[in-house]
């Protein structure tokens, strides 16, 4: 499969009525960016600069697989801490994943 998907977006400030005036915030996830394209019966995940990273998320391969066929996502790949809180992001992990088993 030949990847076709449009550079990612990177994160810009945004805005917050509830903040002072003259400030700006931005969600961090500290995650892993990824991009994710179905083609056919081919999943492709790579990061924001395309380093291939199915083998090591092969459960988001999996669980992507269902998509319809030509479908595209851009978004952050997290470990979500429910324990924690809504809005708290855990990851635990190295900062590179290994490929699974």
């Amino acid at each position: 499969m030949t990847w076709t998907l449009p550079e990612p977006t990177l994160a810009a400030p945004g805005s917050d009525p509830a903040l002072p005036p003259g400030w700006a915030a931005e969600p961090k996830w500290d995650g892993f960016r990824a991009a994710i394209c179905i083609d056919a019966d081919t999943v492709m995940l790579r990061s924001r600069r395309g380093t291939q990273m199915g083998p090591a998320f092969p459960e988001i391969v999996v669980g992507t697989a269902q998509l319809p066929d030509k479908s595209a996502l851009d978004g952050e790949l997290i470990v979500w801490g429910w324990e924690q809180g809504a809005a708290q992001c855990a990851w635990d992990g190295p900062t590179a994943r290994e490929p699974g088993p």
